[in-house]
């Protein structure tokens, strides 16, 4: 025995309980969080629409689109991948749509997210080029933050470590969810030894993700969905090295686990997409209600506009928006004055030339989207 051997090592603790009782509502910890991480997701993805022209409280509406269809996209990932819970020997296929028992896969959260605002984007007659740019940074952080709820469930660690930031983890009771085992003296009872906090790892990853997507986009003024590629790209570079330390169990081929080979898969595809998209970032202005507007493949693209309280004309919702070059989208805002041009709808339309020959290149300004409007960005 020497010192060393007496001196307690350090570690992360983790919760005990990841379920309250709220009457006979049951309080999710992990439910909490990736509620909390959506609200992120949305103020960061508001904050960028309105940037480039879009109404404020769209992000609303796409939210009504994407979050019910990220969630069944999710659940769909996850069944399809881990199907011998449901529909191996033994199995219950009823238990396919017990979602609040758990089972989420982010990769078909993000495709049926994707789903979703697609569908939104086109009610409001915004190109999805723009709602998926301006999601990017906010994406991850919500990421980052629903990550949480796998600590709180003692959930997705990895391997056992002596680091510092070793995670103590609890064994949890399997008839009563969302609460650890307890000892003769009623503790909490730990699993032997420490291990990688890949929930930590990956939340700490995301964030610097975002950060790296709003340097780069700012830097090179990216658009047409490039943002997003670029969010792919980073996530997928993480995830691929992290899956690689976990240790629960998951659905693997050739010996490597199914999300490494996904991790690889989608990189490729977003760093292809990334390479051949071309053009300027787009900027909307809006198509006034009463204007004869002509919509191309659009739909129903109206939307309501819930700041404008100064004038008639800004109560009225736009019927949807038309892409407009840079300097076009700035003199809009400091005159109030639409541009000359076509009007087109849903999906990124030819942008007209600015006078001087040049897209894209001053940063965009701060004030807040459509004229006369009181509220300014920050």
């Amino acid at each position: 025995m020497n010192l060393a051997s007496l001196t307690p090592q350090a570690a992360l603790p983790s919760p005990s309980t990841a379920v309250w009782q709220l009457g006979p509502v049951p309080i999710r910890a992990y439910a909490l969080c990736i509620v909390a991480g959506i609200v992120v997701a949305c103020l960061v993805t508001e904050y960028r629409l309105r940037r480039r022209g879009v109404a404020p409280g769209a992000v609303l509406d796409i939210a009504v689109w994407a979050v019910p269809a990220g969630i069944i996209g999710a659940r769909i990932y996850h069944v399809i991948t881990s199907p011998g819970k449901y529909f191996g020997t033994g199995g219950d296929p009823l238990a396919a749509f017990a979602i609040w028992e758990g089972g989420l896969g982010i990769w078909g959260a993000v495709a049926g997210g994707a789903v979703g605002a697609w569908l939104a984007a086109r009610q409001l007659g915004i190109p999805f080029a723009v709602v998926a740019d301006a999601l990017a940074p906010g994406l991850p952080l919500a990421q980052a933050v629903g990550r949480f709820g796998n600590w709180f469930n003692n959930e997705l660690y990895g391997g056992r470590t002596t680091l510092p930031w070793g995670l103590e983890i609890h064994r949890m009771d399997p008839d009563i969810p969302g609460r650890a085992l307890r000892d003769e003296a009623g503790q909490p009872i730990l699993e032997p030894g420490l291990y990688h906090p890949t929930f930590a790892y990956e939340a700490l990853w995301n964030v610097g993700v975002a950060l790296l997507v709003l340097a780069v986009d700012r830097r090179f003024r990216l658009g047409r969905g490039r943002a997003f590629a670029l969010y792919v790209m980073g996530y997928t570079a993480g995830r691929f090295w992290i899956e690689l330390m976990r240790t629960d169990e998951a659905t693997e081929i050739l010996g490597v686990r199914l999300n490494v080979w996904t991790s690889v898969l989608v990189f490729l595809g977003a760093l292809a997409y990334f390479l051949r998209a071309r053009g300027p970032r787009e900027y909307l202005v809006p198509i006034p209600a009463d204007a004869p507007a002509a919509v191309t493949d659009g739909g129903n693209v109206s939307q309501r506009d819930l700041s404008r309280t100064e004038t008639s004309s800004d109560l009225a919702a736009p019927r949807g928006y038309r892409v407009v070059a840079e300097e076009q989208f700035r003199a809009y805002r400091e005159t109030g004055t639409l541009p000359d041009g076509p009007a087109g709808t849903d999906g990124p339309a030819p942008e007209p030339e600015p006078a001087g020959g040049r897209r894209g290149v001053d940063s965009s300004p701060d004030t807040d989207a459509g004229p006369r409007s009181t509220d300014r960005d920050s």
